[in-house]
């Protein structure tokens, strides 16, 4: 399973070498990930200056306990809150990032299948398909969001268990996303698409770790994008190399010329 981890962590670093590869499309990879970027954190900001009155808010009771003990309990409350909204901002950043910066990212994923070579779609997902991934992503952060502040509840383990929790959590939807556009170019349903990955759960969770704590670095998550969506492709390509491949629903492909 570590071996697997890493080869993981290895597909997102192979991902960074198409700055060199092919640096203009990954410039313009850029360019969405920046204006998501800064409206993530004017979000975050601004919840940053409400969360103090917030949490007082919703915890008069406090009031009559020792200065130490309200203290406490409304420093936890505030950590947990500001836990969970880092793993919704990141699942929000990436589906946003997704579904606007569509025609970018199209040009990374062609120019990753291109090189692999083989039998390649002649199209990408397309934009409407992006935006209802992207939509149903950021229902799961939230599930997601809320599964880590529960940790965060847990006596004495909860401030250690809920950031964990929380990247491996995010992690895992991150790689989902990345690698979606490979398989839906395919035509492959959900369940196609599970199949695949399957044997290869490790790995993807070792690229969307890796993936997620990059995006906690400042503008990690901007520089990072280009490089996780060409990761993505190669980690998609490689599951799906390893087994006979599923039947499409309705698209066919067939070898696509630069």
């Amino acid at each position: 399973m570590l071996s697997g981890f890493l080869s993981g962590v290895a597909m997102l670093l192979r991902g960074f070498g198409y700055w060199r590869r092919n640096p203009g499309a990954m410039l313009l990879g850029l360019v969405p990930a920046f204006v998501v970027f800064v409206l993530i954190v004017i979000a975050l900001v601004g919840l940053g200056f409400a969360l103090a009155p917030a949490i007082e808010a919703i915890t008069p009771f406090a009031e009559s306990w020792p200065d130490a003990w309200a203290t406490a309990l409304r420093l936890t409350l505030g950590a947990i809150t500001l836990g969970a909204a880092g793993l919704l901002a990141a699942v929000t950043f990436t589906a946003i990032t997704l579904a606007v910066g569509d025609p970018f990212y199209e040009r990374i994923w062609r120019a990753v299948e291109l090189e692999l070579g083989g039998e390649v779609p002649d199209q990408g997902a397309g934009v409407w398909r992006a935006v209802r991934d992207s939509t149903a992503l950021i229902a799961l952060g939230v599930l997601s969001a809320l599964v880590v502040a529960l940790a965060g509840l847990i006596p004495v383990v909860g401030a250690v268990a809920a950031p964990v929790l929380g990247v491996v959590l995010s992690g895992r939807l991150l790689a989902r996303e990345l690698t979606s556009r490979a398989f839906e170019a395919r035509g492959l349903t959900p369940e196609q698409r599970r199949t695949v990955l399957r044997p290869h759960r490790a790995q993807v969770l070792g690229f969307g770790v890796a993936t997620q704590l990059l995006f906690m670095i400042p503008l990690g998550a901007v520089l990072t994008m280009p490089a996780a969506v060409a990761g993505s492709t190669m980690l998609a390509r490689a599951a799906l190399d390893e087994q006979p491949h599923p039947q499409p629903e309705n698209r066919m492909s067939r070898p696509i010329r630069p």
